[in-house]
């Protein structure tokens, strides 16, 4: 396995968080050209949980979809270039990426808000934070482009539709 999922949510098991984990981080190293083993930590927590990380980590004391803490600063200096690509262990272990933890009440309430399935919203944030563990950002606008439009590649790959596309009616238009 690609991901090792860690549950201090229960409502994460019901929604398949381990599935969805193991699913996105398999069709993101699909898309590129790492020819080695790589590994993942997933945790699904609450609002609360990821509050404290998220206060504890970036200065923001308020719950968020997801956060990522890459191993690794795979990005590079070039607004726009695709980042480095994570060496092979030299033991042949799998390399560590880094973590990703997701809130639930904030991913379920998005998805509503959104009118998206939470399965269909929750393997879009992980898609982007397995890129982020990746070195892929969205701070510069150059860097936020190549990182939008590998993930719509990606969740095209799964069969789910454009995360970034406006839609202003029912219909599309």
């Amino acid at each position: 396995m690609l991901t090792d999922t860690i549950i201090e949510d229960d409502r994460w098991d019901a929604a398949g968080l381990a599935e969805l984990a193991e699913r996105a981080a398999q069709a993101v190293l699909a898309r590129l050209p790492l020819d080695h083993a790589v590994e993942i930590a997933v945790m699904g927590c609450d609002d609360a949980r990821i509050a404290v990380l998220n206060a504890d980590f970036r200065g923001k004391p308020q719950p968020t979809n997801v956060l990522s803490w890459p191993l690794q600063e795979l990005g590079s200096e070039e607004e726009g270039e695709e980042p480095y690509l994570p060496e092979p262990e030299d033991d042949g272990d799998a390399h560590h990426l880094g973590d990703l933890a997701l809130a639930y009440e904030t991913c379920a309430r998005e998805a509503a808000e959104q009118g998206k399935t939470l399965s269909d919203h929750v393997t879009h944030l992980l898609v982007h934070g397995v890129l982020h563990l990746l070195g892929y950002d969205h701070i510069r606008d150059a860097d936020a482009t190549l990182m939008e439009r590998l993930e719509v590649e990606i969740l095209g790959n799964l069969g789910l539709s454009d995360p970034y596309r406006e839609i202003d009616g029912p219909d599309g238009s």
